[in-house]
């Protein structure tokens, strides 16, 4: 499960760059994975909309429907 998650974070990554953004994993514990946001997602008010709407949906449809993001 742990490859999988990485790999779907590097797609993500991706479209987070296209906005001036990035994200970092920290720590994959069980079912919960630990990002830091970077660059302009970093600051953004929306960042946590961004986590749970985006990450944490694509990562519970394409890896594990359990899983939780959490923004570090």
């Amino acid at each position: 499960m742990e490859d999988k998650i990485k790999e779907v974070l590097e797609q993500l990554r991706a479209y987070l760059q296209a906005d001036g953004g990035d994200l970092e994993l920290i720590a994959i514990e069980g079912k919960t994975v630990k990002v830091t946001l970077k660059g302009a997602c970093g600051c953004c008010p929306h960042a946590q909309q961004t986590l749970k709407e985006g990450v944490e949906q694509v990562l519970r449809s394409e890896v594990d429907p359990e899983i939780v993001v959490e923004r570090v």
